[in-house]
């Protein structure tokens, strides 16, 4: 053999997997710039107020949309869980990691949601990975929103169907891909609201071209279960259209006050997925703590309905004050805000300007979001006090002068 092919092929067998990780230095540049605002250490409970090295930072950057995860009732509820059953369950749902309040956190989500029946899951991702790869077979097809979250996408990935989007909220277009859909199993998936952005789907027309096209919906609702409708089940019962949607899956991380994730609907398909979900079989099963927070949380949420009236109180006054002040919110509905300011660099900056402001809040950059589109993620609690968002405004006031943002 040539002498030259043997160094050739030497030299490809030679490749380094780590390749890529040693060439990747864009983060390192962000944080030698001390312009890093990720994985920052927090020193307390996800409250309005929080510590980070000791210093008191009003957060705008938490899901914890109705302030539960540091309520009293949801934590004793927690560690009465831990006295009596221990830290963990050793094993998946499919074996030996059952236990009772599982059952019965399950029944009490169905009836929740009002639905036949309900499945948890150890973490909201797994719900979607779960969920879409165990329904959609190499035969069908699923369609989703440009815009849903990464765990849809990647629960799409993970099943053997076919893959088609449409553009974000976009009827139209999502009534053209379905239009070619020639026939085969069709499952849509949606986010209720987008977790960017904070804008609602248009489900009155996704029910309606589901409909017509004889297509399944699935809504994953992670931001609207505690959030929209009369008594905060959602962006389904925001619409009444709870009875129109298939599938309605939720996490807990936020107004649930924990981690882990759920889907519900009509009690066959729950059963079909129960068996066949490899995110749910293959997991180890949701520690005791996390089961019984969420069980105090949707007590509290239905005795105190008050508590999502506040947070919409909250959610309007700052949107009327971001827009008083000039910022581009893009089309918010919800109690996350996006203030949209353009470049990656200028969203890094904002950040840590804001931090020593005293406000914690959340960046998206490229390609999270569109080139230009970059942004401050803002997100809102019932417990914030109006104290909390005057600092908030006049932070942001601050800052986006100084940036020349308004």
């Amino acid at each position: 053999m040539d002498s030259r092919l043997v160094q050739d092929k030497q030299m490809v067998m030679k490749k380094d997997l780590f390749e890529k990780c040693f060439r990747f230095t864009k983060a390192k540049e962000v944080m030698e710039a001390g312009l890093y605002p990720y994985f920052r250490m927090i020193e307390s409970a996800q409250d309005p107020v929080v510590y980070m090295n000791g210093k008191r930072m009003i957060m705008v950057g938490s899901n914890n949309y109705l302030g539960l995860t540091n309520d009293p009732r949801v934590k004793e509820a927690a560690i009465n869980a831990v006295k009596k059953y221990g830290t963990g369950c050793a094993g998946s749902r499919f074996l030996n990691g059952t236990l009772d309040i599982h059952v019965e956190l399950e029944e009490k989500l169905a009836r929740f949601m009002r639905k036949e029946a309900a499945l948890i899951f150890s973490t909201g991702f797994q719900v979607n990975l779960g969920v879409i790869s165990a329904l959609v077979s190499k035969d069908d097809v699923v369609v989703i929103d440009k815009m849903n979250h990464a765990s849809i996408i990647d629960g799409c990935r993970l099943s053997y169907g076919e893959i088609k989007k449409f553009k974000h909220n976009d009827m139209n277009d999502l009534e053209r891909v379905l239009s070619a859909v020639d026939g085969k199993g069709c499952l849509i998936v949606v986010d209720g609201v987008f977790s960017m952005e904070g804008d609602i789907i248009n489900l009155p027309e996704v029910v309606r071209l589901a409909k017509k096209y004889g297509a399944r919906l699935m809504v994953d609702d992670a931001h609207g279960i505690g959030v929209l409708g009369k008594t905060g089940r959602g962006t389904c019962e925001h619409f009444g259209l709870e009875q129109e949607v298939d599938l309605i899956m939720g996490t807990y991380s936020k107004s649930l006050a924990s981690i882990g994730g759920f889907v519900a609907g009509d009690r066959d398909v729950i059963h079909y997925i129960k068996h066949f979900a490899r995110s749910l079989i293959f997991s180890a099963s949701p520690p005791p703590a996390s089961v019984a927070a969420v069980s105090a949380a949707l007590d509290i949420i239905e005795q105190e309905p008050e508590r999502i009236e506040q947070l919409w109180k909250n959610t309007r006054k700052m949107l009327k004050g971001f827009k008083e002040l000039g910022f581009e919110v893009g089309p918010s509905q919800t109690p996350i805000i996006p203030i949209i300011v353009g470049e990656n660099e200028t969203a890094f900056r904002m950040a840590m300007m804001l931090q020593q402001e005293g406000v914690f809040a959340n960046v998206a950059v490229s390609p999270a979001v569109p080139d230009g589109k970059a942004l401050i993620r803002t997100s809102y609690m019932a417990t914030h006090t109006d104290e909390h968002l005057d600092i908030v405004l006049e932070a942001f006031k601050k800052v986006g002068k100084a940036l020349g943002l308004i």
